[in-house]
C-alpha cells in the first residue's frame, strides 16, 4: 500500500493543514510552504488557532493563515430581533436562484436588512494535516465534529502522542521546515521560489542559524537544493531606536511626571566704572590705565639700624 503524502493529497477532495497553538517561525515557515505547494492543484486552507506574531511577517504568504476554521456552511441570524416573532421561513428556485422568505407573526414587522448577519462555520476537510506538535492539546480543533471522519496526517520532529488514528510522517531532524522541503521534494510538489525561500528561512531560524546539535549533513544538502531552487536568505531587520521618529519611544514612565528643563543661570554683566559714568553723564570716559611698572614685582630694600 503506497502511504506517500502525494498517495493522500490527491484523492482529497479538500485539505485543511492546522498548525498548533502557539507555533514556533520554523512550524510556521512548514506549514506554510506545504500549503503554497500545494494549492495550486487542490482546494486547501492553511489554519492556526493562535494569532500570528509579528516575527512571522517576513514569510510569504502569512496573510493565508486563518484562525476560522473553513467555510463549509453559510450562517445567517438577524442581531436583535425576537426569534419568536417569526411564523414561518421557506425557500424557493426562481430561474435557478434560490430564495429564502422569512415571514413575521401577524402584527409584527419582518427583519431589516440591516439586522441580517451573514457569516461561514465548519469545514469540508477529509484531509487534515498537523505540522509541528507534541500531543493532541496542541491540536484542539481536533475535537470539532467537521472532521471526526476526517484522515490525519503529522509532520513533526518527533512522533505525535494522539488518541486519533495518525499517519505519521515525524522523523527526527533538525527542523520541522527540513522535514517538509524533503517531502515536497520526494512527492514532486511545487517548489518555486516563495516556497524555497520560506524553507530557507525555517531552517535557518529552526537550527540556530545551524548551530543547533540535530543539524547533519543531509541539513546542508536540502539547505543547497533550495538555494539551487530560488530560495533566498531573508536577514532579519534588527530594529534600533534610530529607526523610529522622534517622541515614537517613551522615555520616562507613563503617568510620571515629565522632567523639569534644567535651570537657567542669568548672565551677571559687571559694569565698570568707566561704563557706569557714561551711562550718568552722557560723556564718554577714557579708560585710566594703571602704570607701566604697576604690575611688575616690587623689590622692598630695609634700612640698617645701628
Amino acid at each position: 500500500m503506497d502511504n506517500s503524502l502525494l498517495s493522500l493529497v490527491e484523492p482529497a477532495a479538500s485539505i485543511l493543514v492546522v498548525l498548533p497553538t502557539k507555533p514556533y517561525f520554523d512550524q510556521v515557515a512548514a506549514g506554510l510552504s506545504l500549503y503554497l505547494s500545494i494549492h495550486e492543484r487542490k482546494n486547501i486552507f492553511i489554519f492556526c488557532p493562535t494569532p500570528m506574531m509579528v516575527g512571522f511577517n517576513r514569510l510569504i504568504g502569512i496573510n493565508k493563515i486563518s484562525q476560522e476554521l473553513g467555510k463549509k456552511n453559510l450562517t445567517i441570524k438577524f442581531a436583535n430581533y425576537e426569534a419568536s416573532n417569526i411564523d414561518k421561513v421557506g425557500y424557493d428556485i426562481d430561474n435557478g436562484e434560490f430564495k429564502l422568505t422569512v415571514t413575521p407573526k401577524s402584527g409584527f414587522v419582518a427583519p431589516q436588512v440591516d439586522q441580517i448577519i451573514m457569516d461561514y462555520s465548519g469545514t469540508a476537510a477529509d484531509l487534515v494535516i498537523l505540522i509541528g506538535g507534541a500531543n493532541d492539546s496542541h491540536f484542539p480543533i481536533l475535537n470539532t465534529p467537521d472532521l471526526v471522519s476526517a484522515k490525519v496526517v503529522h509532520i513533526g520532529t518527533r512522533a505525535l502522542d494522539s488518541k486519533r488514528e495518525v499517519l505519521s510522517f515525524a522523523k527526527s531532524g533538525s527542523t520541522t521546515s527540513e522535514l517538509v522541503a524533503g517531502l515536497i521534494k520526494e512527492n514532486n510538489l511545487t517548489m518555486d521560489p516563495d516556497v524555497a525561500t520560506n524553507l530557507v528561512m525555517g531552517i535557518e531560524d529552526g537550527s540556530n542559524n545551524f548551530g543547533s546539535p540535530e543539524v547533519t549533513p543531509e541539513t546542508f544538502e536540502v539547505f543547497a537544493h533550495l538555494l539551487r531552487n530560488g530560495g533566498q536568505r531573508m536577514p532579519r531587520v534588527k530594529l534600533s531606536p534610530a529607526s523610529f521618529p522622534p517622541g515614537a519611544i517613551p522615555t520616562r514612565p507613563f503617568g510620571s511626571a515629565p522632567t523639569p528643563p534644567p535651570p537657567v543661570t542669568p548672565v551677571v554683566q559687571v559694569e565698570t566704572q568707566a561704563e557706569a559714568k557714561m551711562a550718568e553723564t552722557g560723556v564718554e570716559v577714557p579708560d585710566v590705565n594703571p602704570p607701566s611698572d604697576w604690575l611688575q614685582p616690587k623689590i622692598f630694600k630695609g634700612t640698617n639700624v645701628s
